[in-house]
């Protein structure tokens, strides 16, 4: 379930609670695929989700201004589990971190890292995106158990089954 956001003291955004709040993509769409681009930008998050089952990955987490009271974000940042991932099946985008992940932008209109990779020194993806960047104050993300997601191949693309 997705919680209310709430208002912290020198965020631009009302943000998520501290925590990792578990959601299906249903439960995302519901919350945050509002707007015309929001609903772009979960168009890609479906994509690069089923991309990530395909391979095995069995949890992905949500985070950015996508899961923000933003009203028009740019994209969605994220993260995924690592464990169980077949390397064979993972799509090479989904690692390509070059020119600021252009490629990812392009294809999944958003970027996701391993999470177990550090973000910066001493500090890995998972915890870097439960910290909101202006006020430092702790915030909370989406978790979202790949293993309960199906989805369906429409003409031009993939929609999550909701």
């Amino acid at each position: 379930m997705i919680p209310d956001l709430i208002n912290v003291q020198g965020a631009p955004w009302s943000i998520l609670p501290p925590g990792v709040h578990y959601a299906s993509l249903s439960d995302v769409q519901k919350s945050f695929a509002n707007n015309l681009r929001r609903r772009e930008l979960f168009q890609g998050l479906c994509e690069a989700a089923k991309a990530l089952k395909h391979a095995g990955c069995k949890v992905i987490y949500i985070d950015g201004s996508y899961v923000t009271g933003k009203p028009i974000p740019g994209d969605y940042d994220g993260c995924w589990d690592p464990s169980g991932v077949d390397p064979s099946k993972l799509d090479p985008i989904l690692l390509d971190f070059d020119n600021a992940r252009r490629n990812q932008k392009l294809k999944y209109l958003g970027e996701l890292f391993p999470f177990n990779w550090e973000a910066e020194p001493g500090n890995i993806f998972l915890n870097f995106f439960q910290i909101e960047k202006i006020s430092g104050q702790s915030k909370g993300i989406i978790a979202v158990d790949l293993t309960t997601e199906t989805f369906d191949q429409v003409e031009g693309g993939v929609i999550c089954d909701i």
